[in-house]
């Protein structure tokens, strides 16, 4: 899932995908459409909200539509984990997921550092 050229949207776009097939590949369960739901929400939501960042109308606002993507890729990872404690899908399908939120997680981490820092100067 790593792209050579860093392009952060077209990794959401990436991602938000991954997380529509392990949706669809979850157990018609209960607790499968439980987590299917969450799952879908949070993990999709990243992709759309960084378009707002994209459109942000304040150094503020662009700030807390970031710290919105940062809230919903933790949750994200959240649900992944314990789809994979729960062992409702195949780890092997999950740890490309699990680490990829993981670096999206840093990585937007380090954007939201970085605009808080040009915010204050």
């Amino acid at each position: 899932m790593t792209n050579i050229e860093f392009n952060l949207e077209e990794r959401l776009l990436d991602f938000s995908a991954g997380i529509i097939k392990i949706v669809e590949a979850l157990p018609n369960t209960r607790v499968g459409n439980h987590i299917a739901g969450q799952l879908i929400k949070a993990g999709t939501s990243p992709f759309a909200n960084h378009g707002e960042a994209q459109a942000a109308e304040s150094q503020k606002d662009f700030i807390h539509k970031l710290r919105i993507c940062l809230k919903e890729l933790r949750e994200t990872k959240r649900w992944l984990d314990l789809i994979e404690k729960a062992q409702l899908l195949k780890e092997a399908e999950l740890n490309e997921f699990i680490r990829e939120s993981e670096e999206l997680i840093k990585i937007f981490v380090a954007n939201i550092n970085t605009a808080n820092r040009n915010r204050i100067q």
